[in-house]
């Protein structure tokens, strides 16, 4: 039993579900749905469709490069059968699945950090912007016309003083 995966989609494909399409020089293609299959006839490129892994890693919005993803890559290779090597193999697999749950997180942590900090920017540039909508136009101008009278009372008394 081997899990196959999606050609358009990149989703895995369960034995008895989905699709096989086989070209005339004998090339096949493993669908998920019908979504797919139509996509596929119709030509269209995964890379430009949003909703594949194409996409979504031509975009920077997946974890591209990593060490992980290489243990994911088929290997037609027969190997004798040992239950240590089969149990050890096993346990590697869970290993890595981990890991890599752990990087992806982290990976779209660090795609969202930096998003909140153009938002953080935008959102102080348009405070600056528009500022006399938040502001009133005499808020600052109450210890103005303070000081203003301060002064003027100051003058009136320092001409007052000149006069005597």
């Amino acid at each position: 039993m081997r899990i196959e995966k999606c050609y358009f989609c990149s989703g895995p494909v369960y034995p008895g579900h989905g699709a096989m399409f086989v070209r005339n020089d004998c090339k096949t293609f493993r669908f998920c749905r019908s979504k797919c299959i139509r996509s596929f006839k119709k030509k269209r490129n995964p890379r430009k469709t949003r909703w594949t892994k194409a996409f979504r890693k031509a975009s920077g919005k997946e974890l591209t490069v990593d060490n992980s993803l290489e243990f994911e890559k088929r290997r037609n290779i027969p190997v004798k059968y040992d239950r240590n090597l089969w149990e050890k193999t096993v346990e590697a697999m869970k290993r890595v699945e981990e890991i890599k749950q752990k990087r992806q997180a982290r990976f779209i942590m660090n795609r969202l950090k930096k998003g909140k900090e153009l938002e953080k920017e935008e959102a102080i540039t348009e405070v600056k912007k528009n500022i006399h909508l938040i502001k009133a136009p005499h808020a600052g101008k109450a210890k103005q016309m303070e000081a203003k009278m301060v002064q003027k009372l100051q003058e009136d008394v320092d001409m007052a003083d000149e006069d005597n």
